[in-house]
């Protein structure tokens, strides 16, 4: 496993799905500011850890294949479900 490369496309995705950037929330009477809530990714030695959830190993193939998406620059496919406008 590529770590650094993982890190690095991590790094660009959080750029990509608006890390920094405040959007405009209408309220009743008005509007304030809010930043996209995060999406918590652990890495282990030997597993990780998103959306605070279960210890996934680098063995599930479900594990392998959202790191095989975040290693060819892409999001998590499996983000879909949570994300289905997008993120």
């Amino acid at each position: 496993i590529d770590f650094d490369l993982i890190l690095e496309n991590v790094k660009d995705l959080n750029v990509l799905a608006g890390e920094g950037i405040s959007q405009i929330e209408h309220t009743p009477g008005g509007a304030r500011l809010r930043q996209p809530e995060p999406l918590p990714l652990t890495l282990y030695q030997n597993g990780i850890v998103m959306f605070n959830g279960p210890f996934r190993p680098y063995e599930d193939p479900s594990t392998q294949q959202c790191l095989q998406d975040i290693t060819d620059g892409y999001f998590p496919s499996e983000l879909q479900m949570h994300y289905p406008d997008g993120i």
